[in-house]
C-alpha cells in the first residue's frame, strides 16, 4: 500500500509508503542520514507539498494536502487522511493484531455505513454525532474503547475492560478469539443511537 505523500528533501523527492518509512524519513532523510528534509522545524514538522513534479515522483499514487504533525511517542506522524492512516497502522502491524483491527473495523463499517473514520489519540476512531469508540492494538490485546459504554445495554456480556469506569467500558480481543459479530454490531448500533438521542 502506498500512502502516496512525498516529502522534500534537500537533493530531492521521497515518496512515503508507510508510516514508518515517513518516521524514517523524518528521522535520517532518505539516504540514510546524509541530507536532512527541508524545512524541517524544532517540532519535527515539515511540508507536504501537492504539484505536478511530486505527481510524477509517486506515477498513480494520490499526493495528499496536509502539513506533518509533530511525531508522535513512537515515532509516527500524522499524515494523509485518517482511513489512510487507519490503512497503514493495520499493515504495519502485519500480524493478528492488525487482521483483528481490520475485522473490528469493517463490523463498524457494517453497523453503521454513516460512521466516520477519525484518527484521535494516535489511534484509530470511529464516531457518529460523537464519538463511538476507538480502536487500540497492544501487545497481547486490540482493544475497543467505547466512550459511553457504561449507558449502553450489553446482553451478550462482551465488555470485559474497564468495567468499573463510570462512563466508558471496553472489549479486549485477545489472539485468536472468535468475535461475535452480530452482538459486536448490535453494541455499535446502540452507542450510535445513544449519540444520535442526546442531540
Amino acid at each position: 500500500m502506498s500512502l502516496g505523500i512525498v516529502v522534500v528533501l534537500d537533493d530531492g523527492y521521497a515518496p512515503i509508503n508507510s508510516l514508518r518509512a515517513m518516521a524514517n524519513v523524518a528521522k535520517a532523510g532518505s539516504d540514510g542520514g546524509r541530507s536532512r528534509p527541508r524545512a524541517l522545524s524544532s517540532r519535527g514538522c515539515r511540508r507536504v507539498l501537492s504539484s505536478a513534479p511530486l505527481l510524477a515522483s509517486v506515477g498513480e499514487s494520490l499526493v495528499a494536502r496536509c502539513t506533518l504533525s509533530t511525531m508522535n511517542r513512537d515515532g509516527l506522524s500524522n499524515i494523509g487522511t485518517p482511513s489512510q492512516l487507519i490503512d497503514a497502522r493495520i499493515e504495519e502491524l502485519g500480524d493478528w493484531r492488525g487482521e483483528t483491527l481490520s475485522l473490528i473495523r469493517g463490523i463498524i463499517k457494517r453497523a453503521d455505513p454513516k460512521v466516520v473514520e477519525e484518527w484521535k489519540w494516535n489511534v484509530p476512531t470511529w464516531s457518529h454525532d460523537g464519538l463511538i469508540c476507538t480502536g487500540e492494538t497492544y501487545k497481547k490485546v486490540v482493544k475497543m474503547t467505547f466512550a459511553k459504554g457504561a449507558s449502553l445495554p450489553d446482553p451478550s456480556g462482551l465488555f470485559n475492560s474497564s468495567l468499573d469506569g463510570k462512563v466508558r467500558r471496553a472489549i479486549d480481543f485477545p489472539m485468536g478469539v472468535e468475535i461475535d459479530e452480530r452482538a459486536l454490531m448490535e453494541l455499535i448500533r446502540a452507542a450510535v443511537n445513544l449519540n444520535t438521542s442526546n442531540r
